[in-house]
């Protein structure tokens, strides 16, 4: 009796001890950051069921077959807990945390603070534009990301095609809201959305990707009879039928109403508050501070001093090195560097970029202590994307591994894409660029797993320029011809400066933009035009770029100066690797830490354990 007055007892604590660990990490402030991190990541996950399956948790992912609220109200709620998380992340004292903890404290303190700011322009944006707008993001999403391994996958599938409808018509509830409050998007961009959802319904239901794509996929899934296969390929072009077009229809009809009221001028200075939305984009791109006059001013110094780099390298070819665009846009003629048209011209492409991206891997070892496991493929850029689409993207692999890292090469026009260009586009998209530093931060180990996703525009596409400058700096690069291609392309990437904020800032107009670009680059107007678009509807982003590269060769230069000899890059880079995407402020902190350890240490420049949050 005893003893088992003994066992009730022990069970009411441990149930009393569960209760007050598990409500306060449930409903309010944990009582441990670790906690907080582990509850917002899976919140945000859950709400955001695109995102759980594009990253892959293993074995988890329980609303497979949905898609994201897309709604106005889904935006402010998502607005409101943010407010509520970076009130209890800031109720810790972060002065009390180890060193790695401080450092998970700040990035998120960093990033929910911006998200917080952004509330003031919630609707601001262009969530319907020709880049990455919903009409081709969640198709490129149902072919690129949602698994079809198992019958399963195959009715989440048919599930979230059916879901189509009920995602366009929150989207259109959003342009609504927008329109309301007097933001409407430029007039081209309008055009261009609906030339590209018309085109993306103008082939019958069975033969749009989204059905064509789920046969193939039935077809090579194994174990699976053929009645459930054709029942199932069946189910999945009504889905398109009944409910992919009649939302493409809806969206159509919606845009096509719109466009007469559409605006005629480009930059967001003419929205309500638009100067400070672009300074709030610009903060939020680049993590700095940098005001649109000092990115402009840095822009046409960057282009003048590469401009200059070129020169001397025409010269030595004996080439005219007067205009280095012109230069450029002749030896995107010349026949050594073209492909062939057709299928020839976009097989030799993908056979090139294969071939770059393996003779990569294969000169890490003395620029990288370690390299991450993830499997990298070589892809053509979705038909239904390619006109809109830039010359190359890459889309991270899955957590568990089943789906590897995608470098997407756009193969529209093969002649568009000189051979010159494709070694520092191999490098930054693949190795050692997105593909190494993004597989790299999925597979830390002792970082809460928020630091593993969380995005930072100047860090991850700083580090994709870095890794075209290492190129060029270790012999990646040693024809001439490949050479200049490296410098055409920093040159595109510091031109952006001007472009976009001459745009958002200084009022050019798009044409003015397009040949600012055209002339600066020697790129042809085609090729301009769409990025040159693609600024007007991402105002900032194509600045964080340059500054984030700017910024990681500023602080390795620094720890070349202070240590001397002692300077160790694979330890610069396990550092700058090591602790996941940050803010460029929080990494030059990291850095300076690495620095002084080494200082005072007097030994080796062995890295700082950056790994460690326990």
């Amino acid at each position: 009796m005893r003893a088992r007055r003994l066992k009730v007892s022990l069970v009411a604590v441990v149930g009393v001890a569960a209760g007050v660990f598990l409500v306060p990490t449930l409903w309010f402030r944990p009582w441990v950051p670790e906690h907080l991190y582990i509850r917002i990541f899976a919140e945000f996950l859950y709400r955001h069921p695109l995102l759980m399956t594009e990253v892959g948790l293993p074995g988890i992912d329980p609303r497979g077959g949905e898609l994201d609220d897309f709604s106005p109200q889904a935006q402010e709620r998502e607005a409101a807990w943010v407010d509520r998380q970076l009130q209890y992340l800031r109720a810790f004292d972060f002065g009390r945390m180890l060193p790695a903890q401080r450092t998970s404290a700040e990035v998120l303190d960093w990033f929910l603070a911006d998200q917080q700011e952004g509330r003031r322009f919630l609707f601001m944006d262009d969530p319907v534009n020709q880049f990455a707008g919903v009409q081709s993001e969640l198709p490129a999403f149902m072919i690129g990301s949602h698994p079809l391994r198992r019958p399963a996958d195959a009715e989440r599938y048919i599930s979230r095609l059916r879901r189509f409808g009920v995602a366009f018509d929150q989207v259109i509830a959003g342009l609504e809201r927008r329109e309301r409050l007097g933001i409407d998007p430029p007039r081209f961009v309008i055009e261009r959305v609906l030339a590209q959802t018309r085109a993306f319904i103008a082939v019958p239901p069975d033969s749009n990707p989204l059905a064509t794509h789920l046969r193939e996929r039935l077809a090579a899934m194994p174990g699976l009879g053929d009645e459930r296969r054709r029942a199932l390929a069946a189910r999945g072009g009504d889905a398109v039928r009944t409910g992919v077009y009649p939302a493409y229809q809806r969206l159509i009809d919606h845009l096509a109403a719109a466009e007469p009221r559409a605006r005629s001028a480009d930059g967001v200075w003419v929205l309500p508050n638009g100067d400070a939305y672009y300074a709030h984009l610009l903060r939020s791109h680049t993590t700095t501070d940098l005001s649109p006059e000092r990115i402009h001013a840095l822009g046409l110094a960057e282009v003048a001093r590469i401009q200059g780099e070129m020169r001397r390298i025409l010269a030595a070819q004996r080439l005219d090195a007067r205009d280095p665009g012109a230069a450029m846009e002749r030896l995107g003629r010349d026949p050594r560097f073209v492909f062939p048209p057709g299928e020839r011209g976009r097989a030799a492409l993908l056979t090139r970029y294969r071939a770059l991206l393996a003779d990569a891997g294969r000169r890490l070892d003395s620029l990288f202590d370690q390299q991450p496991r993830a499997r990298l493929e070589v892809q053509p850029v979705p038909a239904f994307k390619e006109v809109t689409s830039s010359a190359a993207y890459y889309e991270p692999g899955s957590l568990d591994g089943s789906r590897p890292g995608v470098f997407f090469a756009n193969l529209h026009d093969p002649a568009a894409t000189p051979s010159w260009s494709m070694p520092t586009l191999a490098y930054h998209e693949g190795i050692p660029g997105h593909h190494f530093q993004i597989s790299t931060a999925q597979e830390l180990r002792g970082v809460p797993m928020f630091r593993r996703f969380i995005p930072f525009t100047a860090y991850t596409e700083g580090w994709g320029l870095y890794a075209e400058q290492l190129a060029l700096e270790h012999g990646f690069e040693s024809d001439p011809y490949d050479r200049l291609g490296a410098l055409s392309a920093e040159l595109f990437r510091a031109a952006r400066l001007v472009v976009d904020t001459g745009i958002h800032r200084m009022r050019w107009t798009r044409e003015q933009a397009i040949d600012y670009m055209v002339k600066t680059t020697g790129e042809p107007e085609s090729k301009m035009i769409p990025e040159v678009e693609r600024y007007i509807v991402m105002p900032g982003q194509a600045c964080a770029y340059k500054v984030g590269e700017l910024e990681l060769i500023d602080l390795r230069q620094r720890a070349m100066e202070r240590l001397g000899p002692r300077f160790d890059l694979r330890a610069f880079h396990h550092v700058v690797l090591g602790n996941g995407a940050v803010p460029l402020t929080i990494l030059e902190r990291l850095v300076e830490d690495w620095i002084v350890s080494r200082e005072r240490s007097g030994g080796a420049a062995r890295p700082v354990p950056a790994r460690g949050d326990g």
